[in-house]
C-alpha cells in the first residue's frame, strides 16, 4: 500500500482536526496523570499545593518496606490460582464451539455475555453477603449439608484453629481463610471475556484438521489435546496476562471486601491496595506515586516474561 503524499497531506489537513478531540482526551486522561505521577514520586506530597523535593527517597523508602514487598506474595498466590480459573472458559468455550445448531451457540453466547450487564460493584456486594457469617448464604448451605460438620472433625484432627461448631465461619474475619475465600470468588469462574476470546481462537481452526481426526478416529479428548488446545496457546497467554496484570493493578475488589488495610493481618493486601492505603489513609501522595512506578516496572516485566519464556510454535 503506497503511503500518503506530503502534498496530499498537506491539501487534506483539515480531516486530521477530526482525530484532535480524541488526541486531547487522551492526553488529558492518560498521559497528564501518567506524567504527574512521575513528577510526583520525587516529592514529600500530601495531596495539596505544597511539595518538598526529596529525590529517590520515596523509593528507597518503597525498597524496604514489607507490607508493599509482601503483597506480592498475595498476589503471587492469586495469579497462581487464575491459571486455574481459566480452565472453565476455556471448557465452555470449546463446548458452545462445538454445538453443531448456529442458532444454539449464538444463544450460548448471549447467556455467557449476559451477567456482564450486571455492574461490578453489584456482582462484589452480592459476593460480600454470600460470605456474611451470620446471614450468609454460603456458611447456611454448609450447616445444612453438614459439611461444616466434618470442617469442624478437620480441623480438630489437624490443629487448624479456624473451624469451631459452635462459631459462624468468618471467611472474611479470619486470616487463614482471607486467601481461599478470594480465590472462590466468581466461581465457577466462568469470564465472558475469556469464552469469547477463545471460541474467536477456535473459530480459526481449519475444519479440515477436524475432518481429518474423524478420518483417524479421534475421540473428543484427543480432538482437544492435539487440535484445540495448541491453537488456542496464544489465547490462553493473552488471557493469563491480562489476568496477572489485572490481579497486580487491582484493588477494588479487596478494599470492598476487606477494608482499606487488607482484612485481618493484612492477608488480602496487594500493590494495588496498600498504594492506595498509602496515599488516601496516610496521606503520602508523593510516596504511592513512587510505589506506581515500581508497580508499572513489575508489570511491564510480566508481557516480556511471558515472551521470552512461553514462546507458541504456530
Amino acid at each position: 500500500m503506497r503511503g500518503i503524499s506530503k502534498k496530499r497531506a498537506w491539501r487534506e489537513w483539515g480531516l486530521y482536526l477530526f482525530v484532535l478531540p480524541s488526541l486531547v482526551a487522551v492526553g488529558t486522561f492518560c498521559y497528564y496523570p501518567a506524567g504527574s505521577a512521575v513528577y510526583n514520586s520525587f516529592f514529600r506530597w500530601a495531596g495539596e499545593e505544597s511539595r518538598e523535593f526529596v529525590g529517590f527517597e520515596n523509593f528507597a523508602n518503597a525498597l524496604e518496606d514489607s507490607v508493599f514487598w509482601g503483597s506480592f506474595v498475595t498476589v503471587g498466590v492469586l495469579a497462581a490460582a487464575n491459571v486455574i480459573k481459566i480452565i472453565p472458559s476455556v471448557v465452555l468455550a470449546v463446548l458452545i464451539h462445538r454445538v453443531w445448531s448456529e442458532r444454539w451457540r449464538y444463544w450460548y453466547r448471549v447467556l455467557v455475555v449476559l451477567p456482564m450487564v450486571v455492574p461490578t460493584l453489584v456482582t462484589l456486594f452480592l459476593w460480600k453477603f454470600f460470605y456474611d457469617p451470620n446471614y450468609g448464604i454460603l456458611n447456611r448451605i454448609l450447616d445444612a449439608t453438614g459439611v461444616k460438620s466434618w470442617l469442624v472433625r478437620l480441623d480438630s484432627f489437624f490443629g487448624w484453629g479456624v473451624f469451631f461448631g459452635d462459631v459462624p465461619i468468618a471467611w472474611l474475619g479470619q486470616p487463614e481463610l482471607v486467601l481461599p475465600s478470594l480465590i472462590f470468588l466468581g466461581f465457577p469462574w466462568i469470564g465472558a471475556v475469556g469464552v469469547m476470546v477463545f471460541l474467536a481462537g477456535l473459530q480459526r481452526i481449519d475444519p479440515s484438521l477436524y475432518d481429518a481426526a474423524e478420518l483417524d478416529g479421534a475421540s473428543g479428548w484427543q480432538k482437544f489435546v492435539l487440535i484445540e488446545l495448541p491453537l488456542l496457546l496464544t489465547q490462553i497467554r493473552l488471557m493469563l496476562v491480562l489476568l496477572i496484570v489485572g490481579t497486580l493493578q487491582g484493588y477494588g475488589l479487596q478494599l470492598l471486601l476487606l477494608g482499606e488495610e487488607g482484612g485481618p493481618a493484612g492477608r488480602g493486601m496487594t500493590p494495588g491496595l496498600w498504594m492506595f492505603n498509602r496515599a488516601f489513609v496516610a496521606g503520602g501522595f508523593g510516596y504511592a506515586c513512587a510505589l506506581g512506578l515500581i508497580l508499572f516496572g513489575v508489570i511491564v516485566l510480566i508481557p516480556w516474561a511471558f515472551h521470552r519464556w512461553m514462546r507458541i510454535e504456530k
